[in-house]
């Protein structure tokens, strides 16, 4: 049980750093964008191998769901500008 926990775990943490390339180019991510994205990635992403272009893809097509606990740890850490998610909310209403 602990086992799978912990893979879970790191298959999210990996998980957000990919994110977070593919968003910004930046190789590393913070400890609080992962945790605060674990959930997220779990909720509509699981399905999709961490370090595959898939989750990236994914989590873009999702990015409308993400929790605000997500946006908010992906914009304090620049990984995506305010802009972008006020454009992608104004576009989605």
């Amino acid at each position: 049980m602990i086992a799978n926990f912990a893979r879970a775990a790191l298959a999210a943490l990996t998980l957000t750093a990919g994110i977070a390339a593919q968003t910004s180019g930046a190789a590393a991510i913070s400890n609080s964008v992962k945790f605060a994205c674990m959930t997220d990635y779990f909720s509509y992403c699981s399905q999709h191998s961490p370090e595959g272009s898939g989750v990236r893809q994914c989590m873009r097509a999702n990015g409308l769901k993400l929790s605000k606990r997500c946006v908010n740890a992906l914009v304090a850490a620049g990984e995506v500008s305010k802009e972008e998610v006020a454009r992608r909310s104004a576009a989605a209403n």
